[in-house]
């Protein structure tokens, strides 16, 4: 750290009787009195450089011995005053980054110019503002710091913008051409030998390596220096997001989900802490401070960061445009993210839900709004069609391949945004007020060609039918729509055929798809029989297309189709899971009845009859239903 020494005279300042005074054979002839602390004098030194004191003396009455003149608005206070009165004595005084703001201030409300006398207390200051400390990195630092006491003092006299000027120009330079002054974060690398030369240990970083003196910053200083770096365009945004990370964990609290729980609860009981809404208010326009600094650039900053500052800005009570904002970002890059990133905590007391899914929602809403791909060839128009005969052919194919390409990682992203959601619905599942409505809303939000498989999504309908054993039946026929039986693994098939809390429909769809795609992959059933498509039928299912499930007709590809390895067991329980849902629960009079008004109940239980021998399936089951011409 750089530090000039003004004066030569030894300190002869001393204290008696709460006065301050200074050695002299001189009586002293003024008393001056700065916020509380008095000083006894002397007029000689002072009024010659101080062009304040000479107003206020000849304008206050003399008395016979001291004449008292009252600063009560002194800037700085007593530390800044004495620099300015031992400089008038010449006493040896000490300038630094730590105490030239103050002094500066000081001296410029006691009027100290030139106009006063040559070689004043302001133009020596000034000469080592500008030629000393504007150069160094940590002296520029700790000069910005040191205006915070002193804010309108600072701007009206150019402190604050020379530093932060002085800061994003050394920025935007090799760190290997800017004085550091010993950087008290780095001094093991720092190190600036006697003569002025870099030491040779240890080379400074060359990416980022600003970043850390910066967090030290308030947040008005820091956003209005990054706001300046920013503008200097020759910065990555890479950098830009780091040093926003890093100044966010520096400053932002760090919240748990059951801190959240007891805020919820001590705010229920208590609203009127000010100690406490004040820090949340001065939490709250620094994170919405770092979000408008936040590089527009995908990938700048991480998706986990993103979201951890829209779990900041939930807890914070952060303005809905912030949270947009954030969920916009996010929505760029969401396939990053984790399952633990969007647990975002639920702060509102209109419900008791743990987490907030509104805000996930949203965020899908707009990976969806941004997630349109680009065109696989040109348009085809008449303009268009003479534009591209003046290109070659090689052009031509880059453009191709480069949509091509963009389609394809817009389709990758959707498949991982649709495994982390159905991953996110597991855990939000086992919330007991999560409403269903909600639930559904959320799995439908993603597309049907995203998931390649619903076993992770029959896993979150799971959890939640056990965790919200209250649903009438109607309500667990509604959740279960959204699951496409087709698109279960055997693993999971096997489950859901003995799971009871699912709707009889869906165990039975389950059996059947298994079944049927068992005999025409067997290739011993090359045709169905008419009363096999009339069944069909009256699930709405096209007997020449693979079955369906309740809530598409998508197909998928013959190595994804289910094997029924796990049916051939003799011990399989399965017969017995549906006689009971049978017993226990009524099929619609519409799943009931046939075209010709002859019941299935027959039908169905023939069906749940499951032979050891799955192959011969069909014909025990086809014989219970022929009439005598057609077995004939």
């Amino acid at each position: 750290m750089k530090f000039m020494k003004l004066g030569s005279r030894p300190d002869t300042f001393y204290t008696a009787e709460s006065v301050r005074s200074v050695s002299s054979e001189v009586s002293s002839d003024l008393i001056i009195q700065v916020k509380g602390s008095r000083y006894l004098l002397h007029k000689f030194p002072l009024l010659s450089k101080c062009l304040r004191l000479q107003r206020l003396c000849s304008e206050s009455p003399e008395s016979s011995q001291h004449q008292i003149v009252q600063l009560p608005d002194f800037p700085g206070g007593v530390e800044a005053f004495e620099i300015c009165a031992k400089f008038c004595y010449g006493i040896t005084i000490t300038l630094s980054a730590y105490n030239i703001v103050s002094a500066r201030c000081a001296a410029e409300y006691l009027q100290m110019t030139e106009d006063v006398e040559k070689g004043n207390l302001i133009y020596k200051i000034e000469v080592f503002f500008n030629s000393c400390l504007l150069h160094g990195w940590r002296d520029s630092i700790v000069t910005l710091q040191s205006t915070k006491a002193f804010p309108l003092w600072s701007e009206d006299l150019g402190i604050t913008s020379r530093c932060i000027e002085a800061i994003a120009s050394k920025v935007l330079t090799h760190p290997s051409k800017v004085s550091l002054s010993h950087s008290y974060s780095r001094r093991g690398r720092d190190d600036i030998s006697c003569n002025g030369t870099e030491s040779q240990r240890h080379k400074p970083a060359i990416k980022g390596w600003w970043a850390e003196d910066m967090a030290e910053l308030s947040i008005d200083l820091y956003w209005r220096t990054m706001i300046a770096i920013k503008s200097g365009v020759r910065i990555p945004s890479s950098l830009i997001g780091e040093a926003l990370k890093l100044y966010a964990s520096r400053w932002l609290p760090k919240v748990s989900s059951k801190d959240v729980y007891i805020n919820k609860q001590e705010a229920s009981e208590d609203s009127d802490s000010d100690s406490s809404n004040e820090i949340t208010s001065k939490h709250r326009l620094l994170l919405e401070s770092i979000i408008s600094l936040l590089p527009t650039d995908k990938g700048a900053v991480s998706c986990s960061f993103l979201l951890k500052l829209l779990k900041a800005a939930n807890i914070l009570g952060a303005s809905s445009s912030s949270k947009i904002e954030l969920a916009r970002r996010v929505a760029i890059q969401l396939e990053e993210a984790t399952v633990n990133d969007l647990l975002i905590p639920s702060v509102s007391y209109s419900n008791d839900t743990l987490y907030d899914v509104d805000i996930v929602m949203t965020i899908l809403e707009q990976f969806m709004l941004q997630g349109q791909s680009p065109p696989t060839s040109p348009p085809r128009s008449k303009l268009g069609y003479e534009r591209r005969r003046s290109r070659s052919a090689e052009n031509i194919n880059f453009e191709l391949q480069e949509s091509r390409r963009s389609s394809s990682a817009s389709h990758g992203s959707k498949l991982k945004v649709a495994k982390l959601v159905d991953r996110y619905l597991q855990e939000i599942a086992r919330d007991v007020n999560l409403h269903l409505s909600k639930f559904i809303t959320l799995a439908e939000s993603i597309p049907d060609f995203s998931r390649l498989d619903h076993d992770d999504l029959y896993r979150a309908i799971d959890i939640y039918l056990k965790a919200h054993p209250d649903l009438n039946k109607s309500e667990r026929k509604r959740l279960c729509r959204i699951l496409d039986c087709r698109k279960l693994s055997m693993e999971v098939c096997m489950h859901a055929a003995k799971n009871e809390l699912l709707p009889l429909r869906v165990v039975v769809q389950v059996l059947f798809f298994e079944q049927a795609r068992a005999a025409m992959a067997g290739g011993k059933v090359t045709e169905l029989p008419s009363n096999i498509k009339a069944l069909l039928a009256g699930h709405n299912i096209d007997p020449s297309r693979p079955p369906p499930s309740l809530s598409t007709a998508s197909t998928i590809a013959a190595e994804d189709q289910w094997s029924i390895s796990g049916l051939r067991s003799p011990k399989s329980k399965l017969s017995s899971t549906l006689r009971m849902k049978l017993a226990e629960d009524d099929l619609d009079e519409s799943d009931l009845q046939s075209e010709g008004g002859i019941s299935r109940t027959s039908k169905f239980k023939a069906f749940c009859a499951l032979p050891t021998r799955p192959k011969r399936m069909f014909s025990k089951f086809l014989s219970s239903n022929r009439n005598p011409n057609e077995k004939n």
